[in-house]
């Protein structure tokens, strides 16, 4: 089994749905509820800065149509001089009103503060797939070099993990899966993965026992509920993903 010195929780996007999603409020009140291990989404801008965000557009999560006029606007499209003067947090709830978008750099510093665990999911724009892989790879290797505990990279696209594997092989990888697809595990083992990360309704015995008798670890998202949280526990894999921080004690 490889080597594997993450926690058993993970706070989706910082802080569920508790917070906006993917911002420095989203981490910091994540922290608060004492997770120490926190999922993020992150892409490249037009001008190639790793910041987070989970679609593609930018409509749901800022106030694009006030400063881009009536959308869809693609996040990847914009430099990063503009996504950051946009409103990542109104959107959520008045007292997140003008909260910025954050870039990977921030939420590295802040993690390397305290030594939080990271889970990147690499959200390429499409047609970017390889190319943010390794851009984000390539930043993560620098923002943690020297520190005892990386990043786990992630993506439900192999072409990203590609990248990833291709510009910091050291850093550890994992597929996304929201289906078993033909060929998933023998993709997951050319990239040398570390993990498998499921759609939690995926997990059979059978399935976490090919994993793990791959020397890969077993994760879930994005789990609500706790009754599917005990199944996964009874079933043996080994780390949640969750955005309920007010139900799950991450000590559990």
């Amino acid at each position: 089994m490889k080597h594997w010195p993450y926690p058993r929780w993970v706070a989706h996007r910082g802080a569920g749905k508790l917070a906006p999603e993917n911002t420095m409020a989203a981490f910091r009140l994540g922290a608060d509820h004492g997770y120490r291990m926190f999922e993020c989404d992150a892409k490249l801008s037009a001008d190639g800065v790793p910041f987070l965000m989970h679609d593609a557009t930018l409509e749901r999560t800022t106030n694009s149509a006030q400063v881009l006029g009536a959308g869809p606007h693609i996040g990847g499209e914009q430099p990063w001089s503009l996504l950051s003067q946009l409103d990542a947090g109104g959107w959520h709830s008045r007292p997140y009103a003008g909260e910025p978008l954050a870039t990977l750099e921030n939420l590295a510093r802040f993690c390397l503060r305290s030594d939080y665990f990271l889970n990147i999911e690499i959200k390429p724009t499409p047609g970017l797939e390889q190319r943010t892989g390794e851009v984000v790879a390539r930043e993560a290797a620098r923002l943690w070099a020297g520190r005892p505990v990386p990043p786990l990279l992630t993506s439900f696209r192999p072409e990203s993990l590609a990248g990833a594997q291709a510009a910091a092989p050291q850093l550890p990888r994992g597929l996304l899966l929201d289906s078993l697809w033909n060929g998933w595990f023998d993709v997951a083992r050319q990239l040398d993965c570390s993990a498998i990360v499921c759609n939690y309704a995926l997990w059979t015995p059978e399935t976490v026992a090919q994993v793990h008798g791959a020397g890969m670890r077993c994760l879930s998202y994005t789990v609500n509920d706790e009754w599917v949280a005990q199944r996964l526990w009874q079933l043996g894999t080994d780390a949640i993903i969750t955005d309920r921080l007010d139900l799950f004690s991450p000590a559990a």
